[in-house]
């Protein structure tokens, strides 16, 4: 029924009209889908697909990646839809309108998508006094919440530290982990933010403010990065990551290794080098870190590849629009975690 629903209504609006009306409808009918969970419409995890990572228990593997609810909108009902976690965002220090429209496209002989968004939200400001709002509501507080941020578009490469910093303050009380975004191929210069040398000060600046907000339990500080990087550069931001005592790092984001016009791709075009830089990174630090597998997961099989790659969670998004709500429980029902 979803490939009819997919075919004669999405397909026919415009994609960044389609990704708003998902979110109002997870937003308005979260409250629907915690009752069809609650009914095991949904296929429960699958046996032992519990997930300690974090300092955390995850149900299960997949989550859903940051890009989706921009503006922490909709956790609930994406949660009820079988995500064991939800990274909102990414979350800017100030509120930006993001890059002139069009800017998101559907690749369907691929089933992938093409965006050049330029982190459009509503700022750290406006998201902590929406997250202080979902952490006091019961539908809200069992939630896992992760919480990515990235650079004001505005803001000078060599403000980044401060600006990070203020979102990491902000946003920390109420995340339990923390991802700082230096991947999006869509904001300029944003990407040479990967280099050790300028990604050094960002995390110690992100450390510090998030130790300073929180000062009751450790927030878990991961890094999101690009399959475009090259693999000594993968290897110096796994060095890196070790040297800061990071928990973990997110791989991968949009490439830009396409031909298809401006912008990053994700979906399944993305696997092949996702996988790569999973089994990388998890060869270079060993077991001492959480790794999440992002890019191109739409089966069973793909997540599972993942997983035996390396990764310790999963996340999706790209999948979540092609094969619909009942996505993400059919892959974590079907998922065997690594131990």
């Amino acid at each position: 029924m979803y490939d009819l629903v997919l075919t004669q209504i999405i397909y026919r609006m415009d994609p960044e009209f389609a990704h708003r009306f998902a979110v109002k409808g997870f937003r308005y009918g979260g409250r629907l889908l915690r009752l069809l969970g609650g009914r095991r419409v949904f296929p429960a995890p699958s046996e032992g697909a519990a997930v300690h990572a974090l300092g955390l228990t995850f149900p299960a593997p997949l989550g859903l990646a940051a890009g989706m609810d921009k503006n922490a909108e909709a956790v609930p009902g994406l949660a009820a839809a079988g995500f064991s976690h939800i990274e909102i965002g990414t979350v800017t220090a100030r509120a930006q309108p993001g890059n002139e429209k069009p800017r998101s496209w559907r690749e369907k002989d691929v089933r992938g998508l093409r965006n050049r968004m330029g982190f459009n939200n509503e700022g750290a400001d406006a998201v902590a006094r929406r997250l202080a709002r979902l952490r006091a509501h019961k539908s809200g507080r069992d939630v896992i919440l992760g919480v990515n941020i990235g650079k004001t578009k505005v803001t000078p490469a060599e403000e980044a530290p401060t600006d990070y910093g203020y979102s990491a303050r902000l946003l920390a009380p109420y995340a339990d982990y923390l991802v700082v975004n230096v991947s999006s191929p869509n904001t300029p210069g944003l990407r040479d933010l990967q280099s050790t040398e300028a990604l050094r000060p960002i995390l110690e600046h992100v450390r510090i403010a998030a130790d300073d907000a929180v000062g009751d339990r450790h927030v878990p500080l991961l890094v999101k990065i690009a399959p475009d990087l090259a693999d000594e550069d993968v290897d110096a931001v796994a060095d890196l990551a070790l040297e800061l005592g990071l928990d973990g790092i997110v791989a991968t984001n949009t490439t830009i290794g396409h031909d298809r016009g401006p912008g990053g791709l994700s979906g399944p075009p993305v696997l092949p080098r996702a996988l790569e830089v999973i089994a990388r990174l998890r060869a270079r630090v060993g077991e001492r870190m959480c790794l999440i597998g992002v890019g191109g997961i739409t089966s069973v099989e793909d997540a599972q590849a993942m997983l035996d790659a390396g990764a310790t969670l999963l996340q999706g998004y790209t999948a979540f629009v092609y094969e619909g709500p009942a996505w993400p429980a059919r892959i974590n029902a079907g998922v065997t975690p690594r131990r």
